[in-house]
């Protein structure tokens, strides 16, 4: 079944099961756009599967059998179960069935210039980076991103040229089945560990997916991550290093920020002074995620003039360090989707730099298998903030085993000295906060679940 190649189906009936993920919504979209015949179905529907739906899909909200009718080719996502009632149906009429990894690197095949973004944290928006300004460059490139890019309106674009550009996601090994002409590797964290038995079998898998590079393809790395910079030295085609601390082929100096935490820094080359760029978006960690862009895109042919202009028009993806606007207060909301510890601690970082009086943290935990497994690391990665507030765990993909729980993690974190407190209904968060947040304080609603809902409550 698997062996089967998107090729073969050229402009014919593919059904995807899960079609509103944010991947799976662009992978259908790539697909319309190149003749197919596509439908899909989703527990819920959404602004994604309304776009598709208006575009040309066929949408179905549920899962049924009757689905997959005349389809001849069925994608799914890892979060599908063998259970699942389209799958079965597919297995009973014999229809081939793919998985959305391998869709994807099927697709990736496709373009002499494929690029793909990996790494523990940072993906998305050093993805949209590089799409942003090689879009602008007049690169046309074919897009795949997993947030929404204002530039692009929405999470997908169909060019007509050779390249590519995907996050490439390391959970399940997803892609190991990718084929990258250029890899961008930002670091390797401990993540994912309801897969991954550890940090060496995650360094491993990055690896591997480094190996996945041509001999005429690059890596490019972080030279400031430990690991990454073990990795280059293990791979077998060109490298390329990007860092701020250490000694790299591409480096950022003389890094200064304004009143709003947004960077500029003097862009250096193998030693040469390529002039000041400035970004648009917050925090230390987004001058990393413009190294890497910047790296990939000069080796696209792009001239750093091109980059530097484009740059100053990104204002990143929602749900990254996004101004949600004011309450009739006064107080600030913003929204990020971090939900693993360094991501906190960037993000908190970011906002100590931000104008602010007080700093509200409001922290949807994602899933019990990373809460666990890194609950030690979430108890040191609130500090700066005034009032924490924790909300239920947000399951996913996960059953609630009863062994670990919100309520615990922030008595944790209470006796590291931060004011934590536990409240599990949204609508007690929100009349909270109204009644106790002050005019210029920043309230930031954090993680990777459905925790923004409080801010959009907080605005009503």
């Amino acid at each position: 079944m698997e062996k089967q190649h998107i090729r073969d189906f050229a402009g014919r009936h593919v059904h995807f099961v899960g079609i509103g993920g944010i991947s799976m919504s662009g992978l259908a979209e790539i697909l319309l756009e190149k003749g197919y015949t596509v439908s899909g179905s989703d527990l819920k529907l959404s602004g994604l599967t309304a776009r598709l739906q208006a575009n040309g899909a066929t949408i179905y909200q549920g899962h049924h059998s009757q689905n997959i009718s005349g389809a001849d080719l069925v994608v799914y996502t890892a979060a599908v179960k063998d259970d699942n009632p389209e799958l079965m149906e597919a297995g009973r009429q014999g229809i081939p069935c793919m998985d959305r990894a391998t869709l994807l690197g099927q697709i990736m095949e496709t373009f002499r210039f494929a690029i793909g973004v990996a790494g523990s944290h940072g993906k998305t928006t050093t993805t949209s980076m590089l799409a942003m300004m090689m879009h602008r460059a007049g690169l046309d490139p074919t897009i795949l991103v997993g947030g929404e890019l204002d530039e692009i309106g929405g999470n997908v674009r169909t060019g007509q040229s050779e390249f590519f550009i995907t996050e490439a996601c390391e959970y399940m090994d997803s892609f190991l089945k990718f084929r990258p002409y250029l890899a961008i590797i930002l670091n390797i964290d401990s993540d994912h560990l309801d897969y991954f038995k550890d940090l060496g079998q995650i360094y491993s898998s990055f690896v591997k997916y480094a190996g996945l590079v041509p001999e005429s393809g690059y890596v490019v790395g972080c030279g400031d991550d430990p690991l990454v910079l073990k990795l280059m030295g293990e791979v077998n085609c060109r490298t390329i290093t990007y860092g701020i601390d250490h000694p790299c082929n591409w480096t950022a100096e003389n890094i200064s920020y304004d009143s709003n935490g947004r960077s500029s820094f003097s862009l250096i080359n193998n030693g040469k002074d390529l002039g000041r760029f400035s970004l648009k978006v917050p925090g230390k960690h987004n001058v990393y995620n413009a190294l890497a862009s910047i790296a990939a895109c000069s080796l696209m042919g792009v001239s750093p003039e091109k980059m530097q202009e484009a740059l100053l028009h990104y204002k990143g993806t929602h749900r990254r360090f996004e101004l949600k606007g004011r309450t009739d207060r006064q107080a600030t909301i913003i929204d990020d989707y971090a939900h693993h510890p360094a991501e906190v601690k960037a993000t908190i970082s970011t906002a100590l730099n931000y104008p602010h009086n007080r700093l509200w943290c409001i922290f949807q935990p994602h899933t019990y298998t990373r809460t666990q497994k890194l609950f030690r690391e979430f108890t040191e990665a609130f500090h700066g903030v005034d009032f924490l507030i924790l909300t239920d765990i947000y399951a996913a993909r996960e059953k609630n085993t009863g062994d670990i729980n919100s309520g615990m993690l922030a008595e944790a974190i209470s006796e590291k000295g931060v004011n934590c407190s536990y409240i599990s209904d949204f609508g007690e968060i929100t009349a909270y906060v109204r009644q106790h947040a002050k005019p210029g304080d920043l309230v930031i609603t954090m993680g990777a679940g459905d925790i923004y809902k409080v801010g959009e409550a907080l605005l009503k």
